[in-house]
């Protein structure tokens, strides 16, 4: 059975940091495109980040770029999303997501974790 659990969300002011983990069990992690997307009340769940192991790529929506960063460790099965220069507008549920394909398509993406809040004030 996968499983895919986050933690590390939580409170920040704008300009802050977080860091967000994703542990996955269940499954061959190294074969998985891992991404992260969040969803903010009253609105689609959207791309924030993926990370492909097998050749080491990484893609991130426009939105994050240059604030946030993917990475994974392939011994601990964890994807880890380090978030930077927070905004107000990155309040969210944010949630880890595991694809044989990957993209920036939340329907390429088998595995979902239940999520984790992050809440950051203005």
């Amino acid at each position: 059975q996968v499983r895919l659990v986050e933690s590390g969300g939580g409170l920040a002011q704008a300009g802050g940091s977080l860091r967000l983990s994703c542990a996955a069990s269940g499954l061959t992690f190294s074969r998985y495109v891992m991404g992260w997307f969040r969803q903010a009340p009253g609105k689609e769940r959207e791309f924030v980040a993926a990370s492909r192991w097998s050749d080491n790529s990484t893609y991130y929506a426009d939105s994050v770029k240059g604030r946030f960063t993917i990475s994974t460790d392939n011994a601990k099965k964890s994807v880890y999303l380090q978030m930077n220069s927070l905004k107000f507008e990155d309040t969210a549920v944010y949630h880890c997501a595991a694809g044989g394909s990957g993209g920036t398509d939340r329907g390429q993406y088998a595995y979902w974790g239940q999520g984790t809040q992050v809440t950051v004030s203005s």
